[in-house]
């Protein structure tokens, strides 16, 4: 891809592991490209941010703190519905072809690997058929996510060890693909990936294994103090369990266990815990692959990043 015209639009990714504080450097570029002239937007690569109403337990913004700068693909979707990247893409896409088309930036940000891949990347993906899908996820829930895995493995050993094992949802996806013939679910990097938007820059915030543990299990913990289970609660009147995508989402599934009395409220934050952790070892280890990923501090000065 050649290299876009000097004043052409940029599109910024920052990403990283959960608690890095990726949303709070995304708020700080868009302000300074703002102070400069540059009408810069944001839109979200989170999955569960999608969500209406999952504010506590994803950690959102709320939109009196975001600094009157204009956020897309937040508050998108109902917990009934289904977020799949598939569905997400084209929508990021044109948000952000519209905020060039504005003469801004887009700053991307979120650490859903799928999700920021299927944006930056030249990133195609396998077709459906809903009769395959539907006879596996019966499949699923008959003989579990562990069965399904060792047929996968069984057929794509690679692809196998790149799904999470206790994802039932991207098991399925991988062997509906495979089925169709396909050498592979698609659910990872093309081995050279290419930029979509040539005008992208890559910004991996890094904290150390031992301060991010600690970080996460005190925000889990404050999840719990401010409310996430009341919110868990409303959501549940609203359909949560129904959701497809949101009622697993870490954290909520344990608000839910806790409410339905399958879990204690200390089993079920130090559950939150332990599965969060898991995820961020997958983001790190997602990101750091990223071919021209800047390695970036919290608390890194934005005019100093976008300077350069």
């Amino acid at each position: 891809m050649t290299v876009p015209p000097a004043g052409s639009p940029r599109l910024w990714a920052v990403v990283g592991a959960t608690g890095t504080g990726k949303s709070e450097l995304a708020l700080d570029i868009a302000e300074r490209l703002r102070e400069r002239g540059n009408p810069a937007e944001i839109v979200n690569a989170d999955a569960m941010q999608l969500y209406r109403g999952m504010d506590i337990g994803t950690a959102k913004l709320a939109v009196e703190e975001r600094r009157g700068i204009p956020h897309h693909l937040f508050d998108v979707r109902e917990v009934t519905e289904e977020a799949a990247v598939a569905w997400y893409q084209p929508l990021a896409r044109a948000a952000i072809a519209d905020i060039h088309a504005r003469g801004g930036d887009a700053v991307l940000v979120g650490g859903s690997g799928l999700y920021v891949s299927s944006v930056v990347f030249d990133f195609r993906f396998p077709p459906r058929d809903p009769e395959i899908r539907a006879r596996l996820e019966r499949e699923l829930e008959s003989y579990g996510a562990a069965a399904l895995l060792e047929r996968l493995r069984r057929a794509d050993p690679e692809t196998a060890g790149r799904v999470d094992p206790h994802n039932g949802r991207r098991i399925v996806r991988a062997l509906e693909v495979i089925e169709q013939g396909s050498d592979t679910h698609g659910a990872a990097l093309p081995a050279e990936p290419a930029l979509w938007h040539a005008g992208t820059r890559l910004l991996g915030l890094h904290v150390e294994r031992a301060e991010l543990v600690a970080r996460l299990d005190a925000r889990v913990e404050r999840m719990w103090r401010t409310g996430l289970v009341e919110e868990v609660a409303g959501l549940r009147e609203q359909g949560l369990e129904r959701g497809v995508t949101a009622s697993r989402a870490i954290g909520y599934a344990q608000a839910l266990g806790q409410l339905d009395g399958r879990l204690t409220e200390t089993e079920a934050i130090a559950e939150t815990q332990a599965l969060t952790r898991r995820y961020a070892r997958r983001q790190v280890s997602w990101f750091k692959r990223y071919p021209g990923l800047e390695r970036v501090e919290p608390m890194s000065d934005a005019g100093a990043i976008i300077g350069a």
